[in-house]
């Protein structure tokens, strides 16, 4: 994601999660999203690589714009999740002083996310916007229903069985989501609710789930969705039993019946799919 103002530029990540629109590879995509930076315009950068940190530098050079590495700026020291908020404490490498802040967005990524917000507050502060601390506590505690949004380790309902959903739909995303699903919920059996778009690189994303768990392969009602048929002959190739559903609704009600009450629903794949829940 990209977010552009007329006094601040924000570039928040870097991966192959847009290949088919920005380029095949890590330097491609960079040059792609250094093309937000602005002449003489601030701008903070969420996340970099080796490869991709030069490319930013020298955009930024190019436009005598202030490059802000959200990591230099802000580490996570500590970080635990509940069902409703990821409790983070964060230090501020500059003002060497820590701070305890609550997120209702709780998925483990968020972590990184976080510190680009607080980077981009600073600045935004530095060009004479009052932010104070109470307003970004309570700001950051109540992100979903100031925006409405849902889908980021969104955890619906907390038994009989839990029922979670995340829009992870990358190799990035889903090795996050199984990584927290593997630490919050070690013993517990897998549903998983799936559903792609057939722009992505769906052959690779199914190798990374585990054929422990249990397949409900659907599809969202929109052009770019790859068939649920489809998904499911995949799936089948690589060890993954299921079955299909036209509708996410009808997949996670088959997953809630054939799921224990200790088990987990994980719904996931596609931003259409989290759309189309009702």
């Amino acid at each position: 994601t990209n977010i552009i103002s007329p006094e601040l530029s924000v570039i928040t990540n870097i991966g192959y999660d847009h290949m088919n629109i920005l380029g095949n590879t890590l330097e491609l995509i960079a040059h792609q999203k250094a093309g937000i930076i602005k002449h003489n315009t601030p701008v903070v950068l969420g996340e970099y690589l080796p490869q991709t940190k030069p490319i930013f530098e020298a955009a930024s050079k190019l436009q005598a714009a202030a490059l802000v590495m959200a990591s230099d700026v802000f580490t996570i020291t500590a970080a635990h999740n509940e069902a409703s908020f990821l409790h983070c404490t964060v230090y501020n490498n500059n003002t060497q002083q820590s701070m305890e802040l609550q997120l209702d967005l709780n998925g483990w990524y968020q972590q990184q996310n976080l510190c680009t917000v607080l980077a981009a507050v600073e600045e935004l502060r530095k060009l004479g916007y009052q932010i104070s601390n109470e307003v970004l506590v309570s700001a950051l505690r109540m992100v979903k229903p100031i925006t409405g949004m849902r889908g980021r380790w969104d955890v619906v309902q907390q038994n009989n069985p839990t029922l979670i959903l995340d829009v992870a739909h990358n190799e990035d995303g889903i090795k996050q989501v199984l990584l927290q699903l593997q630490h919050n919920y070690p013993t517990a059996t897998y549903h998983f609710v799936l559903g792609f778009v057939n722009d992505k690189d769906v052959t690779h994303a199914l190798d990374l789930f585990p054929n422990t768990a249990k397949y409900y392969f659907t599809n969202a009602h929109i052009p770019r969705a790859m068939p649920y048929q489809q998904v499911l002959e995949l799936a089948t190739s690589k060890g993954l039993n299921g079955k299909g559903f036209d509708d996410v609704n009808e997949a996670i009600a088959a997953a809630k019946a054939d799921a224990a009450s200790t088990d987990v629903v994980m719904v996931c794949g596609s931003f259409f799919i989290i759309a189309e829940i009702t």
